[in-house]
């Protein structure tokens, strides 16, 4: 093996250790004001399901997803949720957009430059985290998403006989 060959290798395993010890850790906490005032803490919502949805007023996929997501999250008693405006605009601007496009879980503003430390940056959206009832992070989803893909990876994050 070359010395550049080797230089190489080792750029790349620094740079794989880099992006492992920045993923999120296996049980996040996630403690934030909702743009309605209160304040909500993910380890209050162990024993359920919890779909954290990375969102943008500009972003179309995110608002087509929406209303699919909050029908899911509504009809379900064991899944609860929280929109993340992941954008850099008035608090006004997102409760007139929620106007147009209610959902029926909290909203909170995510600063883009200081997002929440137990998750990764948003490489694109809508990201979605599906955090299992223990706390762990069961699923994380890069684009828009369906309930079909909720309800299989709630399945196959449950133990065997208890859908």
């Amino acid at each position: 093996m070359t010395l550049r060959n080797r230089v190489v290798l080792a750029v790349l395993f620094l740079l794989a250790a880099t992006v492992a010890s920045a993923e999120t850790p296996r049980q996040p906490t996630l403690k934030i004001d909702t743009l309605e005032g209160t304040h909500w803490d993910l380890a209050a919502h162990r024993g359920h399901w919890v779909v954290i949805n990375y969102w943008a007023t500009w972003c179309a996929p995110c608002i087509a997803e929406m209303p699919e997501l909050s029908a899911f999250i509504k009809a379900r008693e064991d899944v609860e949720g929280i929109g993340l405006a992941f954008e850099d605009t008035d608090r006004a601007e997102i409760l007139e957009f929620l106007k147009k496009h209610p959902v029926e879980y909290p909203i909170a503003q995510v600063e883009v430059d200081a997002p929440p430390a137990d998750f990764d940056v948003p490489r694109g959206l809508p990201t979605t985290y599906l955090i299992a009832p223990d706390g762990s992070v069961a699923k994380r989803f890069l684009g828009p998403i369906k309930e079909k893909d909720l309800v299989e990876a709630i399945k196959a994050g449950k133990p065997a006989g208890r859908l």
